[in-house]
């Protein structure tokens, strides 16, 4: 009995397995949904580039049509790609400048914009090539570029007349002037001599300083003194350079008319650069003047004066031209050379042979043309050397002689010099020189606009 109740249940289970079994194969074998099974194994399309698409019409779909079996996924926007490469970002740059006042150096305000010794070196060094370090004075203009490191890029010095000296960092240091850009501007006046020419210039708003440029161009042919009794008419035509509207360096004076009542002296300065300066009498050419250096400033005189070196009173045997280092320094006179070298405290010097008499010497040079030569004959107004502080002197200056016989004289009063250049005067063209100034003096006291155009440079 207990077997047959074993064997039933048996029996029972195994019905109870194949029933389970049955019900599990059922279950693997059925397919799920067509949606459900397609979104399961969806893979996003590549997409293709924007010149690859094709552009796909809208169509209208009515109730009845058939919706579309398969959906494409919209192309993600693609961001449009530049055809030049983006320039690269320039590091951003300090900026270092102050006015330069009373006792200080050029490494000093280095050091106090930041920059290492070395670095202040080699930055005095180029600037003090292309401008003389001690004429720095106070209202110079110091400016300092330097990277975010430290290291600088650019150094400006700002001198006289709006001119920089640059000391730029590259693959070397290079350095170089920049000027200005200038208008020139031409203007007129008019004045009334009672006790002085200086005075008289000064009174009517005319610059002062052309009574020292009348003075060396009429010394010898004028006497001041004797002449000048009062009542006097001068007129003048004069050159400014501006930057912004401001005068910059000093003002060129072109034409001068002095009117003694019983003669008429007028004296014609050229603007070809030659420096050669023409007088006339009554209309007539009387003398030539060839300056050595171009609108420079007469600051010695010929005479006993004391020694702006060794302090003692000596003979000055000649006179002084202040100009900026560089300037073309000219033969007053046509000649031969005589000498080209160094001489003690006159430093580099050129001498020319003006016949068997008169010479004429240009000291403390800073250089002179290659090409010129000992015997090399020259014209007057012809460049033979530039303006330097060569030998004993204090600052940038031309020292001009003239000697007869080996005795100095007077460089603005000697009669030799001046008639070895009117004798290589051509007449016909001095005169024509003469008629044009007195044209553009008098449009230019009458308010000519075209009398007085302004010129950039």
């Amino acid at each position: 009995m207990r077997l047959r109740y074993w064997a039933v249940g048996l029996a029972m289970t195994g019905s109870a397995l194949a029933m389970a079994a049955a019900a599990t194969g059922a279950r693997k074998s059925d397919v799920a949904p067509p949606g459900p099974a397609e979104a399961g194994l969806w893979v996003p399309k590549l997409v293709a580039s924007p010149a690859q698409v094709k552009p796909v019409a809208l169509q209208e779909v009515s109730a009845s049509s058939t919706p579309p079996t398969e959906v494409q996924a919209p192309s993600p926007p693609v961001a449009p790609t530049a055809d030049v490469p983006s320039s690269q970002i320039k590091p951003s740059l300090a900026i270092w400048s102050r006015e330069i006042v009373s006792g200080e150096t050029l490494d000093g305000l280095l050091a106090e914009a930041g920059l290492s010794g070395p670095d202040r070196a080699e930055i005095s060094l180029a600037l003090g090539a292309e401008y003389d370090l001690r004429r720095l004075r106070p209202g110079h203009v110091l400016t300092v570029e330097t990277a975010s490191n430290g290291s600088p890029r650019r150094v400006a010095l700002e001198v006289e007349d709006g001119v920089q000296i640059e000391a730029i960092f590259g693959e070397s240091l290079t350095a170089r002037v920049v000027e200005p850009e200038q208008d020139i501007v031409v203007l007129a006046g008019e004045a009334r001599v009672e006790s002085s020419i200086f005075a008289a210039l000064d009174q009517a708003g005319i610059p002062a300083r052309f009574a020292v440029d009348l003075a060396q161009m009429l010394s010898g042919t004028v006497d001041f003194r004797r002449d000048l009794i009062g009542g006097e008419a001068l007129r003048l035509l004069w050159r400014e350079a501006r930057v912004d509207g401001d005068m910059i360096g000093q003002p060129e004076i072109a034409f001068a008319s002095l009117d003694l009542g019983d003669a008429l002296y007028e004296v014609v300065w050229p603007e070809d650069g030659t420096g050669r300066a023409t007088i006339y009498l009554d209309g007539e050419v009387v003398r030539i003047f060839a300056q050595p250096v171009e609108g420079a400033r007469l600051s010695s005189v010929y005479g006993r004066r004391k020694h702006p070196v060794y302090g003692n009173v000596r003979m000055h045997t000649g006179v002084d031209f202040a100009a900026s280092r560089g300037t073309p320094v000219r033969a007053t006179a046509p000649g031969r050379i005589a000498f080209i070298g160094r001489r003690g405290g006159y430093g580099r010097v050129v001498e020319i042979a003006h016949g068997t008499e008169t010479m004429t010497r240009y000291a403390h040079l800073s250089a002179v043309p290659g090409g010129l030569v000992k015997g090399q004959r020259v014209a007057a107004g012809e460049t033979i050397g530039r303006v330097g502080a060569t030998g004993t002197a204090t600052g940038p200056n031309l020292h001009y002689e003239v000697r007869v016989d080996g005795r100095p004289t007077d460089p603005l009063s000697d009669e030799r010099l001046a008639e070895a250049v009117l004798g290589d005067a051509q007449d016909g063209a001095d005169l024509n020189r003469l008629t044009e100034a007195r044209a553009r003096l008098e449009n230019a006291l009458n308010g000519d606009p075209a009398s007085n155009p302004t010129e950039r440079l």
